[in-house]
């Protein structure tokens, strides 16, 4: 690369790198990740947060339009990506990665899938520009650093609003200078705060970087300019606005893009349980020690769970008040499963957290820092996990869960959770006939009839997302 930018550089990698540089293990893991997020997506629709912001954006039959998953409505593409994306991540049951400390897939599937609806851009094509955009909010969230996470900021659309906006420029064909403005128009919209973490404010995160890279994209293309080296080490770039002390330089992180690529290595990770993935090695732990050794629910005297730095700083809510809030929450979550060797989508309902023995249990639960010379993210560590017990004590270190990279899930598990997610809302014949379509994404010369299949009307759930009594 001979430009003369590290932001000029980055734009020519999202814009210029050809589609044969992108393999078709790269597109099958992407693939994958869609399966994943759009499942999710079906999931949630009856949630409340995605009621509200439905009736928050009217039906658009002009311009460039897309679909709203599952809801049989179409919307500008903008609010198209914006909803898909709050959707998705509503029950915090979307994919994770560590370099970005956060969840990629929520912001960049739903701008890429809308684009390339209205566009009628091949599979081929979003997958490449997802593959790219997540690329690069890997990248960029070590530019980031940790310490952006710990400090405050919620980089699922901190950093994810910047890869989501490359993967919307480079399907729209903007140029490298194009994206780089589009940068600068992203930047001064990425915002996202943990203290929002249990609240409906966290997928409102991931639907705004979703919107706001569609808008970004969309407006440069039509000849609006922002500040174009954007990313580049100088006072008040958004990078020195926002990096921690632990951040690396960019400098050195543009000469590794895809080499290895981000969905390789450190690749995604994928969710069985619908909460925070803090609590998700806790919970394989328990799981274990609860089957192998038979402990019953009365038995559990204590419940101790060991975090090194930095594992357990997205549980924000230690007496949570809701069962949203216990997604966030070490104490409710440990106890919930012990009492019901489960944890699914109903395990956050309100009416499973109030019960009085979870509550009981909660008060079992401890908590407790690790000493540990190194900063580790929620998805790459380690966790410590003891029962106490009568009739004894029963402990075992947890370093993978299922769904992680190092025990990723096979294809089969990887349809079920899909086909069990999208029973929400869409009939069983429909919902084979999306992850069918899903499959074959990379093989479509036109993703519409995907999207087509995803609009479906559920009738009930379209009249209580758009109810405007």
């Amino acid at each position: 690369m001979t430009a003369s930018t590290l932001t000029q550089q980055l734009a020519e990698f999202a814009i210029d790198t050809p589609a044969s540089r992108l393999s078709t293990e790269l597109r099958a893991l992407a693939r994958n990740a869609s399966i994943d997020t759009v499942g999710c997506a079906l999931a949630a629709l009856s949630e409340p947060v995605v009621r509200i912001v439905n009736k928050s954006v009217a039906d658009a039959t002009t311009g460039l339009t897309a679909s709203v998953w599952g809801l049989g409505r179409k919307v500008g593409v903008a609010d198209a990506a914006f909803l898909n994306a709050v959707s998705s991540h509503a029950l915090d049951f979307d994919d994770n990665i560590p370099t970005m400390r956060g969840h990629p897939s929520t912001t960049m599937l739903p701008t890429v899938l809308a684009v390339g609806e209205a566009l009628g851009a091949s599979g081929a094509d979003v997958l490449d520009a997802f593959i790219l955009g997540l690329e690069l909010a890997g990248k960029l969230g070590l530019a980031f650093g940790p310490a952006h996470y710990t400090r405050g900021w919620h980089p699922t659309s901190s950093v994810g609003i910047f890869g989501a906006t490359a993967a919307a420029a480079r399907l729209l064909g903007l140029s490298s200078a194009q994206m780089t403005h589009a940068w600068g128009l992203a930047a001064s919209q990425t915002a996202g705060l943990i203290a929002n973490f249990g609240t409906m404010a966290k997928p409102f995160h991931a639907g705004h970087a979703a919107r706001c890279a569609v808008q970004a994209a969309l407006l440069v293309r039509d000849g609006f300019a922002a500040n174009s080296a954007i990313f580049d080490d100088k006072p008040r770039s958004v990078i020195a606005t926002y990096r921690g002390e632990d951040a690396l330089p960019l400098e050195q992180l543009i000469p590794k893009l895809g080499a290895p690529w981000e969905i390789e290595e450190p690749g995604l990770f994928v969710k069985l349980w619908p909460c925070c993935y803090c609590s998700h090695r806790p919970i394989s732990g328990l799981l274990q020690l609860m089957r192998q050794h038979a402990i019953k629910p009365e038995e559990v005297q204590e419940i101790a769970i060991g975090f090194p730095p930095g594992t357990d700083a997205g549980l924000v809510k230690q007496l949570p008040i809701t069962g949203l809030g216990g997604k966030f929450s070490i104490g409710y979550t440990a106890a919930a499963l012990v009492l019901d060797g489960v944890v699914n989508l109903d395990t956050f309902t309100d009416d499973m957290f109030t019960r009085p023995l979870v509550q009981t249990l909660m008060d079992k639960v401890r908590p407790y820092p690790i000493e540990d010379g190194k900063r580790w993210s929620s998805t790459v560590g380690y966790n410590d996990v003891t029962i106490v017990t009568a009739r004894g004590s029963f402990a075992m270190r947890v370093d993978e869960t299922p769904g992680s990279p190092k025990l990723p899930l096979p294809a089969a598990q990887i349809d079920a959770k899909f086909l069990d997610c999208a029973s929400a809302s869409l009939p069983a014949d429909h919902a084979a006939s999306a992850l069918k379509l899903l499959r074959s994404l990379a093989d479509l010369h036109d993703c519409r009839p995907l999207l087509d299949c995803l609009r479906h009307d559920n009738a009930v759930l379209r009249e209580q997302a758009t109810d405007q009594k």
